[in-house]
């Protein structure tokens, strides 16, 4: 049961994100809403690629996973060919996991048929709580949501993977959509979404 940890700096952070890669991360752009298509296919890819691995390992393989797939154009990722896939599946500087990477060009295209209907973004949004929870402890912390439960089951239904209940509540929490900045944390309520 951890509460915010104060640093060296004097301000209150997460645990999680008390220094190093994963300070910089917290203090600048975890839970802060994103705007446009590949914005949110970025947080959603990694979300999936993070699934049974800690987050820092994605975080420290972003770069890269920007490079190989193309900016997180979705046009340009609905595009790859196989041959594509297969030389990311031998770039040691993401994930190779060839369901997850496979799930990328998937998840493009499922992308590309949302945009009717108003995209990815919106779509995501769609499914946004009416309330937040107030964490004051790690212990607190939610890993899933009526929302996200209902998110996962739409995209699903919609062609996408890698996109199950608790990587969509990551997603929320990532971009801001819930805020699950402990209550002692100096982000609570950097996105302006909601009270502190």
């Amino acid at each position: 049961m951890s509460a915010a940890v104060v640093g060296e700096d004097g301000v209150a952070r997460c645990p999680w994100g008390s220094a190093g890669v994963l300070r910089d991360y917290h203090d600048v752009e975890w839970g802060m809403p994103v705007r446009g298509e590949a914005e949110m296919f970025e947080r959603l890819s990694l979300e999936g690629a993070q699934a049974g691995l800690s987050w820092l390992t994605i975080l420290n393989k972003r770069d890269r996973y920007r490079e190989v797939f193309r900016g997180f154009d979705v046009d340009a990722v609905a595009a790859m060919t196989d041959a594509d896939l297969e030389t990311a599946l031998l770039d040691a500087g993401i994930v190779r996991n060839r369901a997850k990477v496979e799930s990328v060009r998937r998840n493009a295209r499922a992308a590309v048929e949302l945009r009717p209907d108003g995209g990815l973004e919106a779509f995501v949004e769609g499914f946004a709580p009416t309330r937040t929870p107030r964490p004051r402890t790690t212990a607190q912390l939610p890993t899933t949501s009526p929302e996200s439960l209902a998110l996962s089951k739409a995209l699903k239904k919609r062609g996408f993977s890698f996109v199950g209940p608790t990587t969509m509540y990551a997603l929320f929490e990532a971009t801001g959509i819930v805020d699950t900045h402990l209550t002692g944390c100096h982000r609570r309520n950097s996105s302006g979404r909601w009270d502190a």
